[in-house]
C-alpha cells in the first residue's frame, strides 16, 4: 500500500484521484464534485494499492469519512469505503497546464491511468472533471474486446 498526498472522489463509481500541493484547493473541487452528485472517498490522504492491474484508493482509517472544508473546519460526510481509479488530476494553475498535452497518461504503482492536468479555480474544473471521466470510460470500452 501506497500512501499519497491525494484527495479522491468517486463519480458514478469511477474514482478521481485529486493530487496537488497543499493550498492547491483539492478539498475545495471535491467539494464541489460531491454538491455535483460525487460520493467522497478520501480528502488529504490516500492509500492506494495495485491490484489486477487496476488502482485501488481508500482512506486511512484516522480520516475515512471526513472532508476539510477551508474556512468550517474538519466535516464528517457519507464516504465510500473504496473506489477503482479511472482518473488521475494533477492541480495547477492555469499557466502551468500545457494546452494540448504530449501525454494524457501517467503511472501509479505500475498501473497506466488516464491523467490531466485542472486549474482548481476555474469555474470549468468539476465539469472539465467530469468530462475526462466520461472520455476515459469510452477509451476503456473501446479497447476492450
Amino acid at each position: 500500500m501506497t500512501l499519497l498526498h491525494a484527495t479522491c472522489v468517486a463519480i458514478d463509481g469511477a474514482g478521481v484521484l485529486l493530487r496537488g500541493a497543499s493550498g492547491t484547493g483539492k478539498s475545495d473541487l471535491a467539494l464541489r464534485l460531491i454538491d455535483a452528485g460525487a460520493m467522497l472517498v478520501v480528502d488529504d490522504y490516500c492509500e492506494v494499492a495495485a491490484m489486477n492491474g487496476r488502482l485501488r484508493a481508500q482512506a486511512p482509517v484516522t480520516i475515512a469519512g471526513t472532508l476539510e472544508v477551508r474556512g468550517y473546519g474538519i466535516v464528517e460526510m457519507s464516504a465510500a469505503a473504496d473506489a477503482t481509479i479511472a482518473l488521475v488530476v494533477d492541480l495547477m494553475p492555469a499557466e502551468r497546464i500545457p494546452r494540448l498535452p504530449e501525454t494524457t497518461t501517467c503511472v501509479i504503482d505500475g498501473v497506466t491511468l488516464p491523467w490531466v492536468c485542472v486549474d482548481a479555480t476555474a469555474p470549468s474544473a468539476a465539469a472539465r472533471i467530469r468530462l475526462a471521466v466520461r472520455m476515459a470510460a469510452k477509451s476503456r470500452h473501446m479497447v476492450q474486446p
